[in-house]
């Protein structure tokens, strides 16, 4: 009975030591690097400047509010 037990923990052991040697990849939940925000004119919600429609002046989030906003 105590062999198996002796087994058992040296298993265990191993079996940690080689899951601690594990090498895990870094988290890619930050953004590599920031970018500008800005506010659709027309509802107010913030978005990347990447993903929005427009100019300097007036910044949209999609073409109807930029269609609805025209002068």
């Amino acid at each position: 009975m105590s062999k198996i037990l002796f087994l058992l923990l040296m298993a265990g052991v191993i079996y940690w030591w080689l899951h601690a040697r594990r090498v895990t990849p870094p988290s890619s939940s930050q953004p590599k690097s920031a970018e500008d925000m800005v506010r659709c004119v027309h509802c107010g919600v913030h978005l990347p400047r990447s993903e929005a429609l427009g100019s300097e002046s007036a910044w949209f989030c999609c073409e109807a509010h930029r269609r609805d906003h025209e002068f």
